[in-house]
């Protein structure tokens, strides 16, 4: 009996994922059991068979709990948390369509606040759905001064980003950051954001994969800062850079930003739309998993408990109170709670029922989104294919299994060329970063500039040591004592390498004509709709954050599906 009972356990054990550790565990069962099995054949008495039947029983106690410490690592593999960096392989579909999850954790007046943050994130968990929790710096210290370890730990089981250090106190990050210039923007975001940074890495032991701005408070000083800190996305939504409602990159980072797919899901005022957000959602699985696409959908767990958001009852048109003056924003009542969070779990339950939805964190995205571009060896006859589409309407490039930006042809051309002028074996290109854009904007040349190829020649030189240096394209290129924009320089770079690539002699002289960055045009003008949030001062306005802004388009490329994502 023991032994039969045993065997039906072994059963139940070799339906364990087939690990090296789970099969020698197995093995190691049925080895066990065999020999008893014999041992049991060979003993006479009913005596000797009963000590036996102990011994067996023994072992299967035994067994348990191996079979315990087999699943264990399934589990802490499946539960835990994705770091830094991560870019965990997911399970290849056609058509799969790539919800992102995201909650503004934000809050730090209302106490109630802390324990919604820990019920949306215990909903998830019991329905297997790992999602981005963007906490803001003051968000965590104050969790962590109110001994709410059970919240920090709801939360550690999803993915931590950053979402500033103290969200709406003034002043906010566009508000320090539209009067500073491009290198000033860069250290000021780290003076004043990086301790917030550092303190979520302590409390949730983990760094933030990524970031998004508190409101509409947008800079575009902040992309160099955070991929020094190790953040390669941007998390967010607001409209000052767009790419046809999909994810795209910027600044070097992937921008998960503007995202059209999942704008329709959110609540209206009395959370009475479930419905409709079930309706919305399925036309759009409908549309995207033909060839794959990605829904970016956000809430703050504070909104599930309050009326009134709590940065608006306290700094709302510039207003900053000190601490003791701060005034909790006023509840819903249990029945409107309960309402609320049944929609988060009705939506998630109904999103989870279709067969290509994978959900995905800030870090996996970017395994689903990788930069191809990075690291790839470009060819001589690749290089000619990119010189080819280079045209005076200055724009990112989009190829069979990457996109380059703007930025990237300068590069990589440059730095054909410079070889062909240092005489130097020109083997294949390997990008490996992508340039910042200038940080002052240069006029577009009004005539064509004329210069000899000696002068030109020295000049790619010089553009070469440049972009060494500074990881940055120029404001402008001179041609001994004459400037030109950047952009009239790669269309002059382009000529250059296709004319070294087709063997022809070199030009005695360039001609240098005038271009644009046509890229910029995805980078909204400034306007008031740009800074509509409530915390904003009354007539705050940022011309010279979207002058930089669009300066940064020179980075600007779309965000490709992996191969085995769309598939």
């Amino acid at each position: 009996m023991v032994v039969r009972s045993l065997r039906s356990f072994l059963t139940q054990v070799t339906r364990l994922p087939a690990s090296g550790e789970n099969v020698r565990r197995v093995s190691n069962f049925g080895f066990r059991i065999s020999i008893f099995e014999f041992r049991i054949s060979i003993f006479g008495s009913s005596r000797r068979r009963g000590i036996v039947q102990l011994a067996l029983l023994a072992l299967l106690f035994s067994a348990c709990f191996e079979y315990s410490r087999a699943a264990e690592p399934i589990r802490r593999e499946r539960d835990a948390p994705a770091t830094a960096g991560e870019t965990p392989a997911l399970p290849p579909a056609e058509g799969n369509v790539y919800v992102v999850l995201w909650f503004d954790t934000e809050d730090y007046i209302l106490p109630q606040s802390d324990d919604a943050a820990k019920r949306v994130a215990e909903i998830l968990s019991r329905q297997g759905v790992r999602a981005t929790f963007k906490v803001v710096g003051e968000k965590g210290r104050t969790l962590e001064r109110r001994g709410r370890r059970d919240v920090i730990e709801a939360l550690a089981q999803h993915e931590i980003g950053y979402h500033s250090n103290t969200h709406s106190q003034h002043p906010t990050v566009a508000e320090y950051e539209s009067k500073l210039d491009w290198e000033e923007g860069v250290e000021e975001f780290t003076r004043r954001e990086r301790p917030g940074f550092e303190d979520l890495r302590r409390i949730f032991g983990k760094a933030p994969t990524c970031y998004g701005q508190p409101g509409s408070s947008w800079a575009p000083q902040v992309f160099p800062a955070l991929k020094t800190w190790g953040v390669r996305v941007y998390l967010d939504d607001a409209l000052q850079v767009g790419l046809e409602g999909k994810p795209f990159w910027y600044g070097g980072l992937l921008n998960i930003f503007q995202i059209k797919a999942g704008s329709d899901l959110h609540p209206n005022s009395d959370w009475s739309n479930l419905d409709q957000a079930k309706a919305n959602f399925k036309a759009t699985y409908a549309q995207l998993s033909q060839s794959g696409g990605v829904v970016s959908i956000y809430f703050h767990p504070c909104e599930f408990i309050h009326r009134e958001f709590w940065d608006a009852v306290n700094f709302a048109k510039g207003a900053n109170p000190p601490r003791e003056a701060w005034q909790r924003p006023p509840m819903k009542s249990p029945q409107e709670i309960e309402r609320d969070f049944s929609y988060l779990e009705g939506l998630v339950r109904y999103m989870k029922s279709f067969p290509r939805v994978r959900f995905i964190t800030a870090s996996e995205a970017l395994g689903v989104m990788p930069d191809k571009a990075q690291g790839h060896r470009f060819s001589a006859k690749e290089l000619g294919e990119i010189a080819g589409q280079v045209t005076s309407e200055v724009s990112f490039q989009v190829r069979p299994d990457y996109a380059l930006s703007a930025s990237e042809q300068f590069e990589l051309l440059n730095d054909f060329v410079a070889r062909a002028v240092r005489k130097q074996a020109v083997g294949p290109l390997v990008l490996r970063g992508t340039p910042y854009g200038p940080a002052l904007a240069s006029s577009e040349l009004a005539d064509n500039v004329k210069v000899g190829w000696s002068q030109f020649s020295r000049t790619v030189l010089d553009v070469a040591g440049f972009l060494e240096k500074n990881g940055q394209i120029p404001n402008v290129v001179w041609l001994g004592s004459t400037p030109v924009p950047p952009e009239s320089y790669l269309v002059a770079l382009a000529q250059t390498t296709r004319a070294l690539l087709s063997g022809g002699a070199l030009p005695d002289s360039m001609t240098l004509r005038p271009a644009h960055l046509a890229a910029a045009s995805y980078v909204a003008d400034d306007s008031p709709r740009l800074w509509d949030w409530i915390i904003f001062p009354e007539g705050f306005d940022a011309p010279q954050l979207m002058a930089l802004a669009k300066l940064q388009a020179w980075t600007l490329k779309p965000a490709m599906l992996a191969v085995g994502s769309r598939r």
